[in-house]
């Protein structure tokens, strides 16, 4: 009982380390530093500057409809998890944006800041996907087409990160894209080793739910 119980607190904890260094990349390297999005938080962007629509209303559109595929797909305690991490991701944002005094300016060495972000985002969402949850919409939409592809989990979130970035490019500098591009190839490769390092993590959840089917290609 005991080893159960560090079990779900060890996993509910990488969950919420994950969502936090997701949160402290996207505001302290993206963000300050003008990194563009993928995503469905890219696809908002390109919303409001195609159509003057608002970003959080065209991200909730997408997300509806995937936690509803993903409930029936995955069940209730993958969407609990989901909630859980996309909330605490929002909570952990909001107060680095409130709150922290940190200013990371590497606006003169994007290169260093692409690296940053692509290993911080990749560790931060692959600590998430890992140990059963997903972050958005758009992490349940990759891991829906990694098990029905058989590509890796890190291969699904390159082609949709590169599929909305191209969308991007009408209002996007280009020197700001291709940085953009750089952080969002190291961060799918670094998903993928995280959530497949020391092989299956089926022994990571509890009763299956803390784990993520993932192939290699």
């Amino acid at each position: 009982m005991m080893r159960r119980a560090l079990q779900v607190i060890r996993r509910y904890s990488l969950i919420l380390f994950g969502a936090c260094l997701l949160a402290f990349t996207y505001y302290h390297i993206n963000f300050q530093n003008h990194l563009s999005e993928g995503g469905f938080v890219g696809l908002g962007l390109v919303a409001k500057y195609a159509f003057d629509l608002s970003p959080a209303t065209v991200m909730l559109l997408l997300d509806i409809p995937l936690f509803l595929v993903a409930w029936l797909v995955r069940g209730r305690q993958f969407i609990w998890d989901t909630i859980l991490a996309s909330l605490s991701f929002t909570v952990f944002y909001d107060l680095f944006e409130r709150y922290s005094p940190l200013v990371v300016d590497l606006s003169s060495m994007m290169p260093v800041a692409s690296i940053l972000s692509g290993i911080l985002t990749g560790l931060g969402t692959g600590l998430v996907l890992r140990f059963g949850a997903a972050t958005g919409g758009d992490d349940i939409l990759s891991l829906l087409l990694s098990r029905y592809t058989g590509l890796s989990i890190g291969t699904i979130f390159l082609l949709l990160d590169v599929m909305v970035l191209t969308l991007s490019f009408w209002y996007v500098p280009v020197k700001e894209m291709v940085f953009t591009i750089l952080a969002v190839v190291i961060s799918s490769r670094v998903i993928t080793w995280t959530v497949t390092s020391h092989a299956v993590v089926a022994e990571e959840g509890e009763e299956g739910h803390g784990s993520v089917s993932v192939t290699h290609r």
